[in-house]
């Protein structure tokens, strides 16, 4: 069976996105079935990866059958529809065999209200008692059937009760983070928030209407598997002052404050992960500078930033070329060594 990995922080801009996108594809270049899933209603990773420009675009995929989007797959739980959950239908990543995407869904809000009900009445509700199990279900389902090795799931920046379901039915998690005072703030919410929903995970899965259900909700088990900080201003190649400075305090306060509160909630072991990784838990998975005008062309073409060709970057040369090519040559140092780490946190 899959693992399967989501990449969270209620604090938007911090590269959820393109980390799951270019962290997916490194993966799936090493030789894993990645499947990407695009749980955020704002749809950037499918229009990442599939060229979508505007909603248009979208509403062509929302008429396939078999299901081919996250919404579609879940109606039968949460539409009442006549027919049992089914394996989504995904789309093959152009220019990466092993990378596939479980497309978004713009509407994928509309079952968040139904989702907090069945969730806060813990099964009392017979008739909702499928909801809380039902993604965990498409997940499995659909990963199964695309033989995926790792699950990367990109989510919206919030604090709802669909992100608390995809939260604690997950494997492991990620924390991205850009160093700056409004990210340093989202980990002390974060700290507070996380524990308390494993709490409720852990209640759910003992209320036998739940565990029980014809989608049960899966025993919690979710641990973290690293965070990540990006999109600083690099200087004679290093983060400049200004950045370190965030970045400095960042680190601190994944160790002192993060770090703590998810230890005491059964969510990470420091010992064992030191053990296994290598590494401490509060060092960076991933620390990588901002991708500047390599992003736009990234979602130009569909492909990583390190995998753009002189062509795809306005026909560069000489120069010019040598130096955007030592950036991408340096950003697939940095995503490669980030699947290697996580490759050893999941195993």
């Amino acid at each position: 069976m899959s693992k399967i990995v989501c990449l969270f922080n209620h604090k938007g801009g911090v590269s959820k996105t393109t980390t799951a996108f270019n962290l997916g594809w490194m993966l799936a270049k090493k030789g894993k079935r990645v499947l990407l899933v695009d749980f955020d209603p704002q749809c950037n990773l499918t229009g990442m990866v599939m060229g979508f420009k505007g909603v248009d675009d979208l509403e062509a995929i929302y008429k396939a059958n078999p299901p081919n989007n996250v919404k579609d797959g879940l109606a039968p739980a949460f539409e009442a529809q006549p027919r049992e959950i089914q394996a989504c239908e995904c789309v093959e990543v152009k220019g990466n065999p092993n990378l596939f995407l479980l497309p978004g869904h713009i509407a994928i809000s509309e079952y968040e209200t139904t989702l907090g009900v069945a969730q806060e009445l813990s099964g009392s509700l017979l008739p909702l008692r499928n909801l809380p199990g039902a993604i965990r279900y498409l997940l499995d389902l659909t990963s199964d059937a695309m033989n995926a090795d790792i699950v990367l799931v990109d989510m919206s920046p919030s604090l709802g009760p669909l992100n608390q379901n995809i939260f604690t039915t997950s494997d492991y998690f990620v924390v991205p983070l850009h160093p700056d005072y409004f990210s340093s703030m989202a980990l002390s919410s974060l700290a507070k928030t996380l524990p308390r929903w494993r709490a409720w995970a852990t209640t759910a899965r003992t209320i036998d209407a739940l565990s029980n259900a014809d989608y049960p909700f899966p025993e919690p088990h979710i641990q973290f598997a690293g965070s990540i900080v990006q999109k600083y201003r690099p200087r004679l190649g290093r983060a400049s002052k200004a950045f370190q400075n965030w970045i400095d305090k960042l680190e601190a306060g994944v160790k002192n404050m993060l770090l703590p509160a998810l230890e005491k909630a059964g969510m990470l072991d420091q010992a064992a992960f030191k053990a296994k990784s290598g590494f401490e838990p509060w060092q960076w998975l991933l620390e990588v500078a901002d991708f500047n005008s390599l992003i736009a062309r990234s979602q130009d073409h569909q492909v990583p930033v390190y995998e753009l060709t002189s062509a795809q970057v306005d026909d560069q040369k000489g120069a010019v070329w040598n130096q955007t090519k030592l950036d991408m040559e340096k950003f697939e140092s940095r995503f490669s060594e980030c699947a290697d780490k996580l490759l050893t946190i999941i195993a």
